[in-house]
């Protein structure tokens, strides 16, 4: 594999490309109109325009992609995350064309991509599933007869679907049917299925993944897991590697059972199988990422790995680097996903100018982004600015560095979620490690608490400063005083 053509944007794409440049292959960027002056752009050594601002007239050009490819002597793509990286039909084309793609086969896509035919499979592989039907339904009437059988609360769930669309919690009988047709809707407008299936709704969830890899030569290891249960909106906001709920027992179980949905569809490359872990410490199958995730540096940062190197070398045939009793945990790390957007106002995306930024450094702190101070940030695609990541040699240590890089972090122009990071690393709850997936509705159903909280911090900062400029004032006054006598 000579030369690889990124088929994403963005911080991915960088990512991607510091890899590709550390090990002699060649990269080719896309861009569309928006990004035309992006660092990901700058830092390729080829790059080819794509077409305009929407990703559907641009990063979804499937066709336009795979003749760059041809025309530049591109002999493998790195779908990055998002976009084309879960799509079976792309994947299909790229490998109809002699080109390698660097994810898994088509086939373990599809098998994978819904969740109920993923559930079908890894259950022959006795993994734990939440209590439930594997099988979609259409009928409200027995849609809800399988709710009663189960116990409210419930979940409705796409089975095609992601990113906590298609989805609806039912805690009672009596608003089932508007829920479930709610869910359709959505489900139908967003993946062009309104299958949906019905399960048990875990109670005090906490989201757990295990970064699985696997090769063409039969080895699956596990990477160990993220701690993935800080989210907005059924997004990630927060993660963290190792996660603090996990014993060696319970890490090791859960590793085991990522290793089998490996083997129950083939798969091949870097994937992510997510689980919930209930109050009870048992755990249940939820999905499988059929690619890179956007968290994926806290997992290299305790593995001391290059994961998408990992993936490079497998899509070129080989064996997968170490074996599963060569890898260990090593520290802790953390990551503080840095979007544009406004948390006192329901998360909302702030799109417009970074009039400043500059970035944290030091011992311990990565920074993966995509934007330069002057830029704006685009309107067509998800406002992350950056991923902000730190390691320590333990969790509080993590937590810190955490918290320092946030202080050094200076963006001006954007409200962002640093704030909220910095809320939610602070937080007793976080601090102790007792928390779940309910944790913004538990500790920020009002917005201005984290406001009060800043506002308090700011004016004990004003007042240190204070206290510490006064000191010198007096310092300096009695050594006049002195002098003068």
């Amino acid at each position: 594999m000579k030369k690889v053509l990124i088929a994403n944007r963005g911080e991915i794409a960088r990512r991607v490309i510091r890899t590709l440049k550390k090990m002699g292959i060649e990269s080719v960027a896309i861009y569309s109109d928006a990004d035309e002056f992006a660092p990901h752009v700058l830092e390729a050594d080829e790059a080819v325009h794509v077409g305009a601002g929407p990703s559907a007239e641009s990063y979804l050009r499937q066709d336009l992609i795979l003749d760059y490819c041809k025309k530049l002597g591109v002999d493998g793509i790195h779908p990055g995350y998002g976009f084309l990286s879960e799509n079976a039909v792309f994947a299909r084309k790229v490998s109809e064309a002699g080109i390698s793609f660097i994810g898994p086969s088509p086939e373990a896509m599809d098998l994978m991509g819904d969740k109920l035919t993923a559930k079908q499979a890894v259950k022959e592989y006795n993994v734990p599933l939440v209590p439930g039907i594997d099988r979609a339904v259409t009928s409200v009437e027995e849609a809800k007869e399988i709710a009663e059988q189960i116990g409210y609360p419930v979940l409705i769930k796409a089975s095609a679907g992601g990113g906590g669309k298609g989805m609806r919690l039912v805690e009672e009988g009596s608003n089932f049917e508007e829920n479930m047709r709610s869910a359709q809707n959505e489900a139908r407008s967003s993946f062009g299925n309104d299958a949906v299936f019905v399960e048990k709704f875990v109670t005090k969830p906490r989201h757990i993944e295990i970064q699985v890899f696997s090769d063409r030569h039969g080895n699956d290891v596990y990477l160990f897991e993220r701690e993935c249960s800080i989210q907005r909106r059924h997004q990630k906001v927060v993660e963290e590697a190792p996660s603090a709920l996990l014993t060696p027992e319970l890490r090791k179980q859960m590793g085991e059972a990522a290793v089998n949905v490996c083997k129950a569809c083939n798969y091949e490359g870097a994937g992510t199988v997510e689980f919930l872990v209930d109050a009870n410490m048992d755990f249940f199958f939820l999905e499988m990422n059929t690619r890179l995730q956007v968290e994926h540096p806290v997992t290299e940062e305790i593995t001391g790995t290059d994961l998408v190197e990992w993936q490079i070398r497998v899509a070129r045939g080989e064996e997968l680097p170490l074996k599963q009793d060569e890898l260990k945990i090593n520290g802790h790390a953390m990551e503080v996903r840095v979007y544009a957007e406004d948390t006192l106002n329901g998360f909302t995306p702030d799109i417009g100018t970074l009039n400043r930024y500059r970035i944290p450094t030091g011992d311990g702190v990565r920074v993966d982004d995509a934007f330069a101070e002057g830029m704006d940030i685009p309107i067509y695609y998800d406002p992350m600015i950056a991923k902000l990541v730190t390691w320590g040699e333990d969790r509080d240590t993590a937590i810190k560095k955490c918290l320092q890089a946030i202080d050094d972090y200076q963006i001006s122009g954007v409200k962002t979620t640093l704030d909220f990071g910095k809320y939610v690393l602070k937080h007793p709850a976080f601090v102790s490690g007792d928390f779940d997936t309910n944790f913004v509705k538990h500790y920020f159903s009002d917005p201005t608490i984290m406001h009060e909280a800043m506002q308090e911090e700011k004016l004990a900062l004003v007042n240190s400063m204070e206290a510490i400029w006064n000191g010198i004032t007096e310092k300096k006054n009695a050594e006049f005083a002195s002098r003068k006598k």
